[in-house]
């Protein structure tokens, strides 16, 4: 949904004031305009870089792309769906969602559109926040950043690349108009986007090259289509679906409690070895498929056909990182060469560095990534940070676990929703999470991180910094997490009241 120049073109000639003002329109800034509008806080925008909602749901159009967490509990509480079609639906059905959800709850005229921000910078003489964006100056009381994780794909620099003569680009920034047909490709990486491109790409190439630099665990994904008389029902009898979703939310807390500690997490390795023996005929092939590490220390990956695909005749797994190009051929770091038309880059996306704290400056006048830079990404409760007053994360450091991320964001706004409440009756114009019960709750999740899957499984993963430190995963459950964020703790903040 392109959003209107009526409603979203904004007057760069001065300064708008929100109260309220949220940062990107994918599917947790959606879910901040609702949530907080319906909190009563009213006075609000949302700002997009882009011309349309949907954040990794607009930008991700690779083939297979589609969620890897339930349909029914990847979506807005407060806006059930019963015409899933799937129970893991794809990238389109999605994004149709979320723009449906725009239209349903009237988010139209709050929502800034082609607006990026190029900082955040704090204020103290103003007690405001003052955006600078590329359509001109924005002032707020509190910001709420809802950039999300996967924003900033990650491309490795890897010799020769810049002189390799075919097509390449990322998952994420899929180019459509290269023609994949009777061509040789090469997919680098075999995470979540890699498991959904193979199998869709596999019999339309004349060759296929899979670069692996370690296995990873496949699962079945429980995928199906949803019955029409079952759509009826959840249309006609609400509490049905939310029946069904709070299924899938019991089951995604068992999964999450099987893969924090590695002991549980092993009983799950002989379905992992039990379904590759099942896919993958050839033992030598499935050999180089087995992962050496416990199941959860990566992320669990999802598919009913990926192993299979990867076993077909027109596919080679590469058992090992891309070193270097040479040419229209690529170098593996253990010296294999292939050569290949085009190059697709399942290589992720930056979590250590978020380009998003290179444009949040604090009231010390320093950048949140210049913070980030010593330290790993910390935050309280996954949401606040020292020095940085009145401003929220949405899926902040330490918050991933084997549930939905939406779910989890939508818990971050009740705590949000309650600060922002809390300082308006109050009469505080400044909110600051304490150093001390800031360090207190990072030592503590540090702690318990200590004795996880994430931390002790034997594996190396995007989860943990180049010290080893984990800044990513919680190390409870889902339950303990909204618990925590079910109340603002206000005493654990400095407060500066207004100035009547």
């Amino acid at each position: 949904m392109a959003i209107s120049a009526h409603h979203g073109t904004p007057d760069t000639t001065g300064e708008r004031y929100a109260h309220v003002i949220v940062i990107g329109a994918g599917l947790s800034g959606i879910a901040a305009a609702v949530k907080l509008r319906r909190a009563g806080i009213t006075d609000l925008l949302v700002l997009e870089k882009a011309d349309r909602v949907g954040g990794t749901w607009r930008e991700n159009t690779y083939p297979g792309c589609a969620v890897d967490i339930p349909s029914p509990i990847y979506s807005f509480s407060f806006n059930p769906n019963p015409e899933w079609s799937r129970n893991f639906v794809g990238q389109a059905e999605l994004l149709s969602y979320i723009e449906d959800t725009v239209e349903k709850f009237r988010l139209t005229a709050a929502l800034r559109p082609n607006t990026e921000l190029l900082e955040a910078a704090w204020s103290e003489e103003r007690r405001r926040w003052v955006l600078e964006t590329s359509r001109g100056r924005f002032v707020a009381q509190h910001v709420v950043f809802a950039s999300g994780l996967l924003h900033e794909p990650v491309v490795p620099a890897l010799p020769g690349l810049a002189d390799f003569p075919g097509e390449t680009f990322h998952s994420a920034r899929w180019n459509h108009d290269v023609d994949l047909t009777g061509k040789r490709v090469a997919v680098i990486g075999t995470g979540c986007s890699a498991v959904q491109i193979v199998p869709e790409i596999q019999p339309l190439v004349d060759r296929l090259y899979v670069f692996q630099r370690t296995p990873a665990w496949v699962l079945p994904r429980l995928d199906f289509r949803v019955p029409r008389p079952v759509r009826r029902l959840f249309r006609a009898v609400p509490p049905a679906q939310r029946l069904f979703r709070g299924a899938c939310d019991v089951s995604l807390r068992l999964l999450g409690l099987v893969m924090r500690r590695a002991r549980v997490a092993r009983l799950l390795t002989p379905v992992g070895k039990r379904f590759l023996e099942l896919q993958v005929p050839d033992p030598e092939l499935r050999a180089r498929l087995t992962p050496d590490f416990t199941i959860g220390c990566k992320r669990l990956l999802l598919s009913n056909t990926y192993l299979r695909a990867v076993s077909r005749l027109n596919v080679r797994l590469v058992p090992s990182a891309l070193a270097a190009f040479d040419g229209g051929e690529l170098i593996a770091a253990n010296g294999e060469r292939v050569e290949a038309d085009v190059v697709v880059f399942g290589s992720g996306f930056e979590m250590r560095h978020p380009p998003i704290a290179e444009r949040i400056r604090g009231r010390d006048g320093r950048l949140l990534s210049e913070v980030w830079s010593v330290d790993s990404p910390e935050a309280y409760r996954a949401t606040t940070l020292p020095a940085i007053p009145n401003a929220y994360l949405l899926l902040g450091p330490n918050i991933v676990m084997y549930h939905s991320l939406l779910s989890l964001a939508e818990a971050q706004l009740d705590y949000i929703a309650d600060a922002i409440r809390t300082a308006r009756t109050r009469d505080i114009e400044v909110l600051e999470i304490r150093p001390e019960p800031f360090r207190a709750f990072n030592d503590e999740v540090q702690r318990g991180l200590s004795s996880t899957v994430y931390n002790t499984g034997g594996c190396s993963s995007v989860y943990l910094d180049e010290k080893g430190k984990n800044f990513v995963t919680w190390p409870w459950s889902a339950r303990r997490l909204r618990g925590e964020l079910a109340r603002f703790d206000i005493e654990n903040y400095e407060i500066t009241a207004g100035e009547r």
